[in-house]
């Protein structure tokens, strides 16, 4: 069995590959000689790009001060979007053969739009994904998009997308998810065999990365011996996309463990399987859209309040925190709805309001603030 400071070895390779993910994909491009795409949203479905061994890799934010934007997108909308086209426009992401965007929101609609514009490249690609995805036609709709991606990549690469490549990407994709899966096993005792901010690097690494050779270090990671972490206030961490651990590190230093997080960037980007069972192409939509949804899509019948209730028992929660990037309406909407059924369950709630960087001072006092309600 492999010794505690393996263990801890290999989550430091895992946040390596997350700070060095410009480095990564230059590499990986001159080895095979393949094609890498940026994606924006967690609904672009990475399969059918892999299949063709084209590496997808998640445009994640720098958190950095910048005016480069403004001139582009909106100072009203959401600090996410402003910074990921930022990486853009600055030429961060000068390796990126093509551009892939499922329809999320205006906002990083927008930085889509833009990086488009004023950065080419080969090529670009824009997914539409149904707004209610409980209704009847939201599979055969988007399963429509998936297949004109699938053509649309085809007659770029100039390669078929055989069933059994597709079927292999599948699967390589779905040993990700289970294996992340059992990580998340480690954040369940208390105390947690893993902080948060690790088991977040670990997840935004598998959006950078080839699956396959993520497969292999997080397999490496689980017959690790993992070593209990100090004990905290157990909090569910929830809200916008977020690639920034500072805050994650923050609520850990106060007294805080992390032990579950809803967010595009953690557990709602690995938590479903693609059936193997029927066509690949099929069940690739089918799963996209029967992943647990973000709040652009819970609409109709709602099934956050539900899901997340049912989550924080599993996790065994103490309490819940808000973490919001600054103008997502689609995630304030919600918040009164989340933070009643959180009452109902004698949960605590707190609102942090995520910018560019993070306000650590600020913060530090809401948050101690906070951690005295669970003395």
């Amino acid at each position: 069995m492999a010794s505690v400071e393996a263990t801890a070895t290999t989550l430091e390779r895992f946040s390596r590959f997350v700070k060095e993910r410009h480095e990564y994909a230059r590499a990986w491009k001159e080895r095979t000689g393949g094609k890498v795409v940026g994606y924006f949203c967690s609904y672009v479905p990475e399969e059918v790009l892999y299949s063709q061994g084209v590496l997808p890799v998640r445009v994640l934010g720098s958190h950095e001060p910048q005016d480069l934007t403004e001139r582009h997108i909106f100072g009203m909308f959401c600090p996410y979007s402003r910074d990921v086209l930022f990486q853009g426009l600055s030429g961060r992401y000068e390796y990126l053969d093509g551009l892939v965007f499922a329809h999320c929101c205006p906002h990083i609609r927008q930085s889509y739009e833009s990086w488009r514009l004023h950065r080419p490249v080969e090529f670009n690609h824009l997914m539409w994904v149904p707004s209610l995805v409980q209704s009847e036609h939201a599979v055969p709709f988007f399963e429509d998009g998936v297949r004109k991606l699938t053509s649309a990549t085809e007659e770029w690469t100039g390669k078929k997308v055989a069933p059994e490549a597709l079927a292999q990407a599948i699967s390589t994709y779905n040993l990700n998810r289970r294996l992340l899966a059992q990580l998340y096993q480690w954040r369940k005792p208390e105390p947690p065999l893993i902080t948060g901010a690790q088991a977040m690097e670990v997840v935004v690494s598998s959006t950078v990365m080839d699956k396959a050779e993520h497969n292999q270090l997080l397999q490496e990671l689980l017959a690790g011996k993992p070593q209990a972490t100090a004990a905290g206030v157990r909090l569910l961490a929830l809200g916008s996309e977020n690639d920034d651990t500072g805050i994650i590190e923050l609520l850990e230093s106060l007294g805080a463990s992390v032990v579950i997080e809803d967010n595009c960037l953690g557990n709602r980007y690995f938590w479903d399987e693609v059936s193997p069972d029927g066509d690949g192409l099929t069940m690739v939509a089918t799963r996209y859209l029967e992943k647990p949804p973000c709040p652009q899509r819970d609409i109709g019948p709602r099934v956050r309040a539900d899901y997340l209730t049912a989550l924080a028992k599993e996790y065994n929660v103490q309490g819940a925190v808000f973490l919001r990037q600054k103008f997502c309406d689609p995630h304030a909407y919600e918040v009164p709805i989340l933070q009643q059924a959180f009452k109902d369950l004698g949960l605590p709630t707190l609102i942090l309001e995520l910018d560019v960087t993070t306000p650590h001072g600020q913060y530090r006092t809401r948050v101690e603030a906070f951690m005295e309600m669970f003395l």
